[in-house]
């Protein structure tokens, strides 16, 4: 395999486009000028397109954990019952943090695989009076995306707030927060913003301002008020990362160009040609059809393999990078994502280095059936 020659086609961190390193790699700024303000309310602007939303966005300097644990450390105070829906690994973190806050978290598990079944949302909430309710938009760990816009009608006509770990789908899966009655929605850099790790942005409603307002956690660093005071000058409350956010600005630039509409439709694109292919090898999808996500697929390993087995190949002898399964999935799953700066020719490379990999470890396949099956979504045939 040629030195240095790698297809990165995990959910995150995802490739970097070149106008983006670029971006990055230009002279540093002072944050506290002119020039970063005028930067700063240019990408604000713009990931309220992302976002739809009319509301305050801020930037924070920290991992999309970090931007976890502000909704979380801003909203919920020792005693308040919180209402977690979990699909997934990210689904389970988002209610540990609340309980490491003194929360009485409420865990309702969908199982690893399935998305979060209205009905059981609407009678918890009927039964209970809940201060927060945490949702994944969209859990990378098994390739699952949820019904937002359901999970917001219903908690929009209580007083709950809705809290959103987007920091996978953002970007990649559209979003519209004002609509859907989201109060904080949390998204990352380093996924669909097709940036390196190391921000965080999250949105407030009003009705979250309201809880803010009150709230009795203790925060220093992820203080959103603190976030707000800085903001009205388009500055930060204390250093940010100057270098990613030159980069968020030439990301948001190249989706601005691309529009949003399209940005969805090339992921959903992706996604589709990726499952085409997966079935036509013989292989099984973990996410039902239904509920399966436009930016990454989790593909059950054959009967008797460990997917990480498959893992190995790809990565030592054809440079490609897929994601293994995590918690209870570990090496009974493999991940691929299509996600940010990744096009059809992406998914053509990460199917044809999997069929090779399966005859390298000795599994049954027809070589180029996924290729094929691919190539025709691509060329706008049936799947």
């Amino acid at each position: 395999m040629m030195q240095d020659k790698h297809y990165l086609m995990i959910p995150g961190p995802t490739p970097v486009p070149p106008a983006v390193a670029a971006a990055m790699s230009r002279p540093m700024i002072g944050h506290r000028t002119d020039d970063f303000a005028a930067m700063h309310k240019r990408i604000v602007e713009r990931l309220r397109v992302v976002f739809q939303t009319g509301n305050d966005i801020f930037i924070l300097t920290n991992s999309g954990t970090g931007g976890m644990e502000a909704a979380v450390a801003n909203t919920v105070s020792p005693g308040d019952r919180v209402l977690a829906l979990v699909t997934g690994n990210f689904g389970e973190r988002f209610a540990r943090i609340a309980r490491e806050y003194g929360a009485e978290v409420d865990e309702v598990h969908f199982g690893w695989g399935n998305c979060v079944d209205l009905k059981a949302v609407e009678e918890k909430l009927s039964s209970a009076r809940y201060k927060v309710v945490l949702a994944t938009q969209n859990e990378t760990s098994t390739g699952v995306v949820n019904d937002i816009a359901g999970i917001g009608a219903l908690v929009g006509k209580t007083s709950a707030l809705l809290l959103v770990d987007g920091i996978s789908g953002v970007g990649g899966i559209e979003i519209k927060m004002d609509e859907w009655n989201v109060d904080v929605l949390v998204t990352a850099s380093q996924k669909a913003l097709m940036l390196p790790p190391g921000l965080a942005m999250v949105a407030v409603s009003p009705k979250a301002w309201e809880v803010v307002a009150g709230n009795k956690s203790p925060r220093f660093y992820l203080s959103l008020p603190a976030a707000k005071k800085a903001c009205e000058k388009w500055n930060t409350a204390y250093t940010p990362a100057v270098s990613l956010f030159a980069g968020l600005d030439a990301a948001l630039e190249m989706m601005m160009a691309e529009g949003m509409d399209n940005v969805y439709a090339r992921h959903m694109l992706m996604a589709r040609a990726t499952r085409a292919a997966v079935r036509a090898l013989g292989l099984e999808q973990l996410a039902p059809e239904e509920a399966a996500s436009p930016v990454v697929t989790a593909v059950k390993s054959p009967a008797g393999v460990d997917g990480d087995d498959i893992r190995k190949v790809l990565r030592k002898e054809y440079g490609v990078t897929f994601a293994g399964g995590q918690g209870i999935l570990k090496g009974k799953i493999f991940r691929i994502a299509h996600m940010g700066f990744a096009d059809k020719m992406d998914v053509i490379i990460a199917i044809s280095a999997l069929e090779m990999a399966l005859a390298r470890i000795g599994q049954p396949v027809d070589l180029g059936s996924g290729v094929r099956a691919a190539q025709k979504v691509f060329l706008g045939g049936n799947e």
